[in-house]
């Protein structure tokens, strides 16, 4: 992962998967808390969520921050709110405590800079798709932890 360089390009969405430690499936038992974590990051940062879905243990949505630099400290400041109101009794990584880090969320999430339509469509049909792929429902409508049902 050396030389990793972020691609900031202004007007872009992007799209980010966030996944919990371990995969603990704590995301829907505790989608009030999510949904909150995002509302406090609204109160520092302005961005769209075009589209999102949230299973058990991740995440997957699609942004477009006002300020193209925003978008590291938006999904830092979710999983910073989310992480500070969950109890969790997991043991961790020295590391970890070390630096006060619950293991809640994994320390890495996944981005990619949206280039054009087919590409936005694509990650579109992607969130559409994830709870059919992940077996937690028969038809994608079914799942109500997503905006595109």
């Amino acid at each position: 992962m050396a030389n990793y360089k972020r691609l900031f390009l202004a007007g872009h969405s992007y799209y980010l998967t966030m996944v919990t430690h371990r995969r603990n499936p704590i995301l829907i038992d505790n989608i009030e808390l999510l949904r909150n974590s995002f509302r406090d990051s609204k109160r520092f940062y302005i961005y769209n969520i075009d589209a999102i879905v949230v299973l058990p243990n991740h995440i997957h949505m699609i942004i477009t921050p006002k300020n193209v630099t925003d978008y590291p400290k938006i999904v830092k400041s979710i999983k910073y709110n989310f992480s500070r109101h969950f109890n969790i009794e997991e043991e961790q990584s020295y590391s970890r405590y070390k630096r006060k880090i619950k293991p809640i969320w994994q320390k890495r999430y996944y981005e990619h800079t949206i280039r054009d339509e087919k590409d936005y469509l694509r990650c579109l049909e992607y969130i559409r798709n994830n709870p059919l792929k992940h077996k937690y429902v028969e038809n994608e409508e079914e799942w109500e932890y997503s905006s595109l049902t």
